[in-house]
């Protein structure tokens, strides 16, 4: 997984990547359908996409099965704009495959198929190419990427790395700018709440922003109304805490200061890739230095527009797409 890599990439994500099998028939049982579609899957995997096509220069760390859905996984990324060269091939597990179901507007039942593991939790430390990571401006990490060793090992050697190089531009809190915990917590990829609480404490002491929604902030930080969760994740360390609310749209805290962005209207199709959405809209605002207001807001918009879409990956939005769906929103929200 070593490279050589000649400039830094504007964001790097580690973890999840498969194939995702939606049903090309809505208000189905499984049991039901008879036709599908295949797409490439995995939230870093789509978070990488989605900042790929806003224009950033990403790459993903992460492993395939030596299989025809490696195959395609690795041809897909390439594609739609992802730098592979991290995404190893394991040959003992094969490539994870995840069926849903579409029940619009809020129900979307998801069958991961990835025991006894998968071949992204397979990724060693010793494997990690620790410069690109510490040259990335922005590196994203999902709480799923600690569920396992050796993927969990890895995680914090990448933290570690990006601290190491913090310190040694002078920041006495080992902290790099711009390195992300995605809260995303998958209740059957862990033994329990507790376990994963656990490895979310170390983790947060390592990184700058973290974004969940309430009942993942409850397994972060022990509290689910959005102020105080994020005042919690603040007092962790973090510069920069999101908590996603539903239909009470988003709120982004730092110490001094305080948004909470309202939803966005949209038909809803399948709403499995919107936070994938966000985080790669959040991750294009945080790297061209917006206010917060306007990267929350344009994250918003982004995932509803992929929550209109069946698929994830390829349902991504283009920066003109993002900016009229927000700026629209906002025109309307003045106007009220």
């Amino acid at each position: 997984m070593t490279a050589t890599v000649n400039q830094a990439f504007d964001a790097i994500a580690i973890g999840r990547s498969g194939v995702d099998i939606y049903p090309l028939q809505v208000g189905l049982g499984l049991e039901d359908v008879t036709s599908f579609g295949k797409f490439l899957g995995g939230s870093a995997a789509n978070v990488a996409v989605a900042a790929a096509r806003l224009g950033n220069r990403t790459a993903l760390i992460s492993g395939v099965g030596d299989d025809p859905f490696g195959r395609y996984v690795r041809r897909e990324l390439d594609r739609l704009g992802v730098d592979n060269r991290f995404v190893a091939t394991h040959g003992e597990y094969p490539t994870p495959v995840t069926f849903c179901e579409i029940y619009p507007p809020d129900d979307f039942p998801l069958y991961f198929y990835r025991k006894p593991s998968a071949p992204d939790l397979q990724i060693d430390p010793a494997e990690l190419d620790l410069e690109a990571i510490r040259s990335a401006r922005l590196y994203w990490s999902t709480v799923t990427g600690l569920s396992e060793e050796p993927s969990r090992s890895a995680h914090f050697a990448a933290w570690e790395a990006r601290s190491g190089a913090s310190e040694a531009t002078g920041n006495k809190h080992g902290r790099q700018p711009l390195t992300v915990l995605d809260l995303d917590y998958r209740p059957m990829f862990w033994a329990g709440p507790a376990a994963a609480a656990e490895q979310v404490q170390r983790a947060l002491q390592h990184v700058t922003v973290a974004v969940g929604n309430r009942e993942e902030c409850e397994i972060a930080v022990g509290e689910t109304n959005p102020h105080k969760a994020a005042d919690a994740l603040l007092d962790l360390g973090v510069e920069l805490a999101i908590v996603k609310q539903g239909p009470r749209g988003v709120l982004g805290k730092t110490r001094h200061s305080s948004v909470t962005v309202p939803p966005n209207d949209v038909d809803v199709v399948n709403g499995l890739g919107a936070g994938d959405a966000f985080g790669g809209s959040l991750i294009h605002g945080l790297l061209h230095g917006w206010q917060l207001e306007k990267t929350l807001r344009y994250a918003n918009a982004a995932g509803a527009i992929v929550a209109s879409r069946l698929e994830c990956s390829t349902a991504m939005p283009t920066a003109a797409e993002v900016s009229d769906l927000a700026e629209k929103t906002a025109v309307e929200a003045v106007n009220v």
